[in-house]
Parts: C-alpha cells; sequence; structure tokens
C-alpha cells in the first residue's frame, strides 16, 4: 500500500506546507537529507497552547503531537513533490511544553512517533530525543522537528 493511500485509510489530508514565523526556510536538503524546521501543534490554524502537566493531559499532548506529524508530512510533500521518495524517516526531535516535574514527555512524542510508523512503514521507525521545555513559541503545548532520507535518485 503506498504513503497516499495509507493517508486516505486514515482519512488524513495533507495541509500546506507551514509557511515561516521569522527568520528561517521550512526545510532544507543536504544530500540525501531533507531537514524539517520545527513545526508547532495548531488545531484549524491556532496554535494549541498549554503546558503538559497543568493545562493539558499526556493524552491531549500526544494527540496534538500526532497533528504536527500530519503538518510534517504537509511539508514533507511539498519539498518532495512525492511522499514515497522518502526513502525513511532518520530522526524527530520533540520538544514539550511541560512542568518541571512533569515526565511524560516520550508519551507525548509517541503521537508523532506511531503515526510516522504507521505512514511509512518499515520506513518509518526513527531515533527520537523528546525534551521538556519551559516554553514554546506562541505558547504552543509541543513543538516537533524531522529529518528524513530521499531515496536514491530522488
Amino acid at each position: 500500500m503506498s504513503v497516499y493511500d495509507k493517508l486516505r485509510a486514515l482519512s488524513i489530508t495533507l495541509p500546506a506546507a507551514a509557511q515561516p514565523a521569522a527568520a528561517y526556510v521550512p526545510f532544507v536538503r543536504t544530500g540525501q537529507l531533507l531537514f524539517l524546521s520545527g513545526h508547532i501543534a495548531r488545531r484549524d490554524g491556532t496554535p494549541v497552547r498549554g503546558q503538559l502537566g497543568v493545562e493539558l493531559t499526556t493524552e491531549q499532548g500526544k494527540e496534538a503531537a500526532r497533528g504536527i506529524a500530519i503538518d510534517l508530512l504537509g511539508t514533507l510533500h511539498h519539498a518532495t513533490g512525492d511522499l514515497e521518495k522518502i526513502a525513511r524517516i532518520v530522526k524527530l526531535l520533540v520538544l514539550v511544553n511541560s512542568t518541571p516535574t512533569y515526565t511524560e514527555q516520550h508519551l507525548v512524542a509517541n503521537g508523532a512517533s506511531e503515526l510516522l510508523q504507521e505512514v511509512f512503514g518499515a520506513r518509518g521507525p526513527h531515533a527520537r530525543s523528546a525534551f521538556g521545555v519551559a516554553q514554546i513559541p506562541l505558547g504552543a503545548c509541543a513543538e516537533i522537528e524531522l529529518i528524513a532520507e530521499l531515496a536514491a535518485g530522488a
């Protein structure tokens, strides 16, 4: 099953590529690696705000991370023109707006990781880091950046 068939089966429509909110570009390609800038949690174009451990539950954070993964897929599609050109997802860096005592950042990150593995199959498992941070731009609850490897000739 193609990536696009999996997206249809999951009722996921790819969004337009995210536009930078400051002095950076949405992605950079070097060799066969594609680096995507951080994408924050959004719902209907509005940042999903809040701190895990106070205003948001782990499950809400996981849902927000899944939404970020969908936005990242939109940017990947824009960068490549075809998600089938992705040889593998290499790494995610997940930042979670959380209290100093909150310790479930890894569970929040699973929202993105699980979706990418479901969509890309064997090309989806990746290295990952998940950190708790004091704040994220616009008060968002999470931000994720992604590194992907492109297939030879892509």
